[in-house]
């Protein structure tokens, strides 16, 4: 980014975190060097990326540049979505109020259960058998 003034956020859902920076701008959304429509192909995980813009009507104000780690497309997606979210609320405090009525600020702390010994999965059982 050429300008030097941005606002930072770090967005987290299940194992993915994401840095972002947003700055006045174009309008466009890099993620880790890319369009995010490159990265993102399905039309769940750009929409999920948007909603922030979208619920404070700032779409196309502000340039992204995202750096994104861990996790998978829906986790990436999620985490994007909440760096955007907190990084708009640090360049404008108005903004606070429209997006946790959306539930943008908080952050979704659904993680994978971890698997229980004795059992298939977190909670499948095997079979019972009775004779």
């Amino acid at each position: 980014m050429s300008t030097a003034t941005y606002h930072r956020g770090t967005g987290r859902r299940k194992c993915a975190i994401a840095q972002v920076k947003l700055s006045s701008g174009s309008g466009g959304i890099v993620v880790n060097g890319k369009p995010y429509q490159e990265l993102f192909t399905l039309v769940d995980h750009r929409r999920m990326i948007e909603q922030p813009f979208i619920v404070t009507d700032t779409m196309g104000k502000y340039s992204v540049e995202v750096k994104v780690v861990g996790g998978g497309m829906t986790g990436q997606a999620g985490a994007i979505k909440h760096g955007i979210a907190r990084a708009l609320v640090v360049l404008n405090e108005s903004f606070k109020s429209p997006l946790r009525q959306h539930g943008l600020l908080t952050r979704d702390a659904r993680v994978k259960e971890r698997k229980k010994y004795g059992l298939k999965r977190a909670r499948k059982a095997p079979q019972y058998t009775k004779r």
